[in-house]
């Protein structure tokens, strides 16, 4: 087949990293494939140069009224400008128009706001960045925000989460298109991971912030980060904060979002990712040293929270596999 034609939608404050984790994925994949696998443009409104976020000024190829399909993929890229684009009534037109002439739509963290604005994502999962999934989900009661995955794909539409979840949605598409080989080249150049599974958690626990307001509660939370293979039953929680139970239960509900057994499977699950992508130790010793007790109980904890199992993880994501 021919050039599959990429466009994406920029505007001023979009940010420079989220476009360019599309467009240098896609270069390198034709590079790669020593023919022109995608003709890639960034159209803009008006045609006009865009300053970015951060600062610098990019040069559009297209002007974004005059851009006519039929499109392989309309990327719509994020940042903090599209709180203006949302307000640009002949943007939001223009992406609705394009994305009926394209076989496939995605958005990049803020950019599925505009998706969401043209109607591109009702009656649909989406996802976003984490700072922003609330904000989606508030102003647009018809899309089904997921705020977790790395990037979510429904039908042919696919949203991804901030900034360099770029490279991870270009990569899946890159191998959806020319193959898992191919894909494998291109994370290299860019010196990524392979892939990182679409639905993989944004974030861990344990960079997350701010930390629990209440005292108490912040005092559970780093007793549970610092003994993690000790009893961590909700009883023992209480026992050790002084509280009963049913208060600890409401203070975790208030303060966290989730009850204090879910919060401690979590913090388990989270721990034993971060010990299979840098250390060698065996399954076993991972579950043990997570207070997750066996490897099975380790997979099936893993699985649930992540969608994929531990060795995959460890294939994918493991300072050795990035090499």
């Amino acid at each position: 087949m021919g050039e599959r034609r990429v466009v994406v939608v920029g505007y001023e404050a979009a940010e420079l990293l989220e476009i360019a984790s599309v467009t240098s994925t896609l270069i390198a994949a034709n590079f790669h494939s020593r023919r022109p696998e995608y003709a890639v443009s960034l159209a803009t409104p008006g045609g006009r140069p865009i300053t970015t976020a951060s600062g610098l000024v990019l040069q559009a190829q297209e002007t974004l009224e005059q851009v006519v399909g039929p499109l392989d993929t309309l990327v719509v890229a994020g940042g903090i400008g599209h709180l203006d684009a949302v307000s640009n009534r002949l943007l939001i037109a223009h992406v609705r128009r394009l994305a009926r002439e394209s076989r496939r739509v995605a958005s990049v963290c803020t950019g599925a706001e505009i998706l969401a604005t043209a109607g591109l994502l009702d009656g649909r999962r989406a996802t976003t960045h984490w700072q922003w999934a609330s904000t989606l989900a508030f102003n647009h009661p018809r899309v089904a925000v997921d705020p977790a995955p790395i990037f979510i794909r429904d039908g042919n539409v696919s949203t991804s989460a901030g900034v360099t979840s770029a490279l991870d949605l270009t990569l899946a598409f890159v191998e959806e298109d020319l193959g898992p080989e191919l894909a494998r080249a291109v994370a290299r150049v860019l010196v990524t991971y392979l892939q990182r599974p679409g639905n993989q958690a944004q974030m861990s626990m344990f960079t997350d912030a701010p930390p629990p307001a209440d005292t108490l509660v912040r005092r559970i939370v780093d007793h549970v980060a610092a003994n993690l293979r000790e009893d961590l039953s909700a009883a023992a929680l209480a026992a050790s904060a002084g509280v009963s139970e049913r208060h600890l239960t409401r203070l975790f509900l208030k303060h966290l979002g989730e009850s204090p057994g879910r919060y401690v499977r979590r913090a388990r699950v989270e721990a034993a990712a971060n010990l299979l992508a840098t250390t060698s130790l065996p399954m076993s010793a991972i579950a043990a040293r997570c207070g997750l007790g066996t490897a099975e109980t380790l997979r099936q904890a893993f699985t649930d929270r992540y969608g994929v199992a531990p060795s995959h993880y460890r294939r994918t994501q493991s300072a050795q596999a990035s090499a």
